[in-house]
């Protein structure tokens, strides 16, 4: 089975502008990233999807492959479906690599790739949550899960919400877990996702993942416990320094 990873890398942030050419420790985090991604068993392919000329450039110098999309586009979704059109070849599954997540193991890669059957729409990794900073930052979208392992619901508050326990207590009596935003889209479900309008469940919470919930796709889950550490701000540099000392 032939699997396409995409890493989508905009040079316009909100809170980081350029961050995808952010130096650490001697190389960008764009390269960190495709040389992270390369190392996936699973991958036959791995390109950058990018709407800047300063990302492509430089993608290009370290030997990475790199494609231009459209600069109108809302989301990460909307850029691999942009970049698997004019890349073409036969891919069964496309998987979307965060190009801020520098120290994405490979390992997160061939855990989720390993339930891509035919069957599967989508997939995304999760991680138990044992932090209670965490199960209440907003900041780090939260998934109840299915029996079957598939995702029932994403959102940025702590739910299931625990009528009958103090919230200090609420990780000793329900597993709660956290989205690590690493995607796996069966080729021609990502087509159709990708012409979905926005959903009202996911305004409301600004999840792109509910619009297809919401929208009758299965979502299936994997449990991983490796850690991610994602890059929004330059504050978050300090903790990508940190890590490089353990990578």
């Amino acid at each position: 089975m032939h699997l396409l990873g995409i890493i989508p890398a905009r040079y316009a942030s909100t809170r980081f502008p350029a961050k995808a050419l952010a130096d650490i420790g001697g190389k960008s985090m764009i390269q960190r990233v495709v040389e992270q991604a390369r190392q996936a068993q699973s991958l036959s392919r791995v390109v950058v999807a990018t709407d800047d000329d300063r990302i492509h450039d430089h993608v290009m110098a370290f030997g990475g492959e790199v494609v231009m999309t459209s600069p109108h586009h809302q989301s990460g979704t909307d850029r691999c479906q942009d970049a698997l059109q004019q890349l073409g070849g036969s891919y069964a599954y496309v998987v979307n690599i965060q190009g801020d997540e520098p120290f994405i193991q490979p390992a997160q890669i061939d855990r989720l790739t390993a339930v891509l059957d035919g069957r599967v729409e989508l997939a995304t990794l999760i991680k138990r949550i044992t932090d209670a900073a965490i199960l209440q930052n907003p900041n780090s979208p939260k998934v109840v899960i299915s029996a079957l392992g598939e995702a029932l619901y994403f959102s940025r508050q702590a739910i299931p919400y625990q009528r009958d326990q103090p919230v200090a207590n609420w990780l000793d009596h329900q597993p709660y877990y956290k989205h690590i935003g690493l995607y796996a889209y069966r080729t021609d479900v990502l087509a159709q996702i990708t012409q979905l309008p926005p959903s009202t469940l996911e305004r409301a919470e600004a999840l792109e993942q509910l619009r297809w919930l919401e929208n009758g796709f299965r979502i299936r889950t994997v449990e991983t416990d490796l850690e991610t550490i994602g890059i929004d701000t330059p504050d978050d540099l300090s903790r990508a320094l940190a890590q490089l000392d353990r990578v």
